[in-house]
């Protein structure tokens, strides 16, 4: 037998006989069914009870040798062999000074670490001491990936963060307008005027702002839940083009439409609704064609079994450094432009969660002076009633 596998034998008898010892259960079994001879099997009782771990385990001998991995372990350091020191697959000093410090005699301890290449990972270990009475002292660690947890985490600060920011700054002008008021411009008819006019438009995007951040939270609620009602998006197009051709009309943007009639998908009225104002509304506001002639197009097409609703524009467009971040929480590639025309930097990640939440997807397509094109596509009452 290879010096490996014996030395992986051994100690898989030593962590069984210490996983056995103490609480009697098992050793009253192994009494009444003796003739099963339960000791000769615990290299592959040990080798099972380490696989059931969704987590990575590793068992090392007192020189931090490894000597037994479950199949995640090996999945997580693909390079790792048994009888090699657990250094050369784990490089987290802390962790192996954990390790070393247990298999001194310490108590079992809990140690974490980050790594920053390829991507940036956080981990967790919990290091236990395996030992009893006869046999040689030996450690069993397990891994715990906390990078989504982390990543969660700090997404809900950054969000706290942006949100109250957000807040801030027109709540910080208000209180300016209203100190103005009270003072230099008390008497002053036509500063009032304008001050007043001012202080409403700030608190109009504050309401705005609030409203968004409700809406998102209650999608986010119901993201489990998908939206099953049949809604004629043709029709809905159709009326949401009609409350915004005042908007149209009056900054003279030509239209090009390309919608098909009788779509009918599976989803919440309102959800979608709002899929469609976002995506007209951005167009209206950041996508007038730089040429001054080309019209803002907006199709809705049904291929086979999906739905696509569409908006592209002939604007400035984005650089792609920016494209992947365009659906997060308050990104915006011109923050002081959106700011200007009432954006709350919470569209598209809206328009975003309520695609998923109706098991579709965005796809943004832009290029620097050409455009962008906007396009959510849905699966259509038939792929939801197969």
């Amino acid at each position: 037998m290879p010096q490996d596998d014996q030395t992986g034998d051994k100690i898989t008898q030593r962590v069984f006989a210490y996983l056995t010892s103490g609480g009697g259960r098992y050793q009253k079994i192994e009494q009444i069914n003796a003739p099963l001879n339960w000791r000769d099997q615990t290299p592959d009782i040990l080798a099972s009870v380490i696989e059931a771990f969704p987590q990575p385990v590793f068992v090392t001998d007192i020189g931090t040798h490894i000597v037994a991995a479950n199949l995640s372990a090996r999945q997580f350091a693909p390079a790792m062999r048994l009888g090699e020191p657990l250094s050369r697959s784990l490089r987290a000093p802390d962790l192996l000074d954990a390790v070393t410090r247990v298999l001194a005699g310490g108590e079992a301890e809990k140690t974490s670490w980050s790594e920053k290449a390829p991507v940036e990972r956080w981990f967790e270990a919990h290091i236990a001491p395996l030992k009893c009475d006869g046999y040689e002292l030996a450690s069993m660690i397990s891994l715990h990936d906390l990078t989504q947890a982390n990543r969660v985490e700090q997404m809900r600060v950054d969000f706290i963060a942006n949100a109250s920011h957000e807040l801030r700054t027109p709540l910080s002008s208000l209180l300016g307008f209203v100190e103005t008021l009270q003072g230099p411009a008390k008497n002053d008819e036509i500063a009032r005027g304008k001050f007043l006019r001012i202080m409403r438009e700030q608190a109009e995007r504050m309401a705005r702002l609030i409203d968004d951040l409700l809406s998102l939270s209650r999608i986010e609620q119901h993201m489990h839940v998908h939206p099953a009602t049949p809604v004629d998006l043709s029709l809905l197009v159709a009326h949401i083009l009609d409350t915004l051709a005042p908007i149209t009309e009056e900054n003279a943007i030509a239209l090009k439409l390309d919608l098909d009639p009788g779509v009918i998908v599976p989803g919440d009225r309102d959800e979608l609704a709002r899929i469609i104002e976002n995506l007209i509304e951005n167009a209206l506001k950041y996508g007038a064609s730089e040429q001054g002639d080309l019209p803002i197009e907006i199709s809705l097409k049904q291929s086979g079994r999906f739905v696509a609703f569409a908006v592209r524009d002939h604007g400035p467009g984005i650089a792609s450094a920016h494209i992947p971040r365009l659906t997060e929480r308050f990104y915006r590639v011109d923050a002081g432009k959106s700011r200007s025309k009432g954006g709350t930097g919470l569209g598209l990640a809206i328009v975003k969660h309520i695609a998923l939440r109706h098991r579709g997807r965005l796809v943004i397509d832009s290029r620097l002076g050409e455009g962008s094109l906007f396009k959510v596509i849905l699966p259509s009452v038939e792929i939801i009633s197969d």
